[in-house]
């Protein structure tokens, strides 16, 4: 690593005044320096954030293949496998194609950042950096890649919904889901492979000034299981975490002979 000592300087706790909570945003950091992984993570737990710390490729494969994180703060030299080839390998693959991703590195060329940019990385931060910068970029990448179309069409194996008509489809069968059992598959179906906790569910679908027990999120997976019907194994229990919806990929092993 480079300028570990200029990071380790310009990262430090922000004041409670510019604290603004982005509410259980999880983020994936991969970085191999712990004084500077460190100084990172406790600017971005202050600022509300979830943060998961890895040092290498391996680790942070590891994770993403137990939950997906909503961002990746990632850098660019790693030991193994560079951060550049980690952004390149994730870009590719239908699971984790969409998740925002920042590049963290001393390297300021512009060279690098165009090749960093062109690989599919959402924003470059240069070291040394301040920790409002750290996180103001966080925020708007991640308001960039969130809000969801109105219109959209998402399809996964022979279930569909398209949100501008309002329907439901399994195959050729309508599926008429309630208006919140529809919002929580839309969601759902947007982000398969991701573990899904109570709480980010209820920020998610019912809206984070929303104050109602997590509970209640267990009764309407049940409703829109029951609505589902034949597909309702598609909504997969994670026990101890929460619920995940199924990928492409998942169903040749979770459908069952006949269905």
């Amino acid at each position: 690593m480079t300028a570990p000592k200029m990071v380790a300087a310009a990262l430090v706790a922000p004041s409670p005044k510019t604290c603004v909570p982005f509410p259980k945003t999880r983020v994936l950091v991969v970085e191999d320096e712990p004084d500077i992984a460190r100084l990172i993570q406790v600017n971005l737990d202050y600022s509300g954030f979830q943060t998961v710390l890895v040092a290498d490729g391996v680790a942070a494969r590891r994770e993403m293949d137990t939950i997906l994180p909503d961002v990746i703060l990632l850098d660019w030299m790693l030991p193994g496998q560079s951060g550049l080839d980690l952004a390149k390998q994730w870009r590719a693959q239908e699971r984790t194609k969409d998740i925002p991703m920042l590049m963290l590195t001393a390297k300021s060329e512009e060279r690098d950042k165009v090749s960093g940019l062109e690989n599919g990385v959402d924003d470059y931060i240069t070291k040394p950096f301040s920790p409002r910068e750290l996180v103001a970029r966080i925020r708007a990448v991640l308001r960039r890649r969130s809000p969801e179309r109105l219109d959209d069409h998402v399809s996964i194996g022979k279930l569909s919904l398209d949100a501008g008509q309002h329907t439901v489809m399994f195959g050729s069968r309508e599926i008429k889901p309630g208006p919140t059992e529809f919002r929580l598959l839309h969601y759902l179906m947007k982000h398969p492979g991701r573990v899904h906790s109570r709480a980010q569910l209820l920020d998610k679908v019912w809206g984070d000034h929303v104050f109602i027990e997590e509970r209640t999120v267990d009764v309407h997976i049940k409703r829109l299981r029951e609505a589902l019907d034949i597909a309702g194994f598609m909504v997969e229990t994670v026990r101890g975490v929460g619920y995940r919806f199924a990928t492409s990929s998942d169903l040749p092993k979770l459908t069952k002979p006949g269905k």
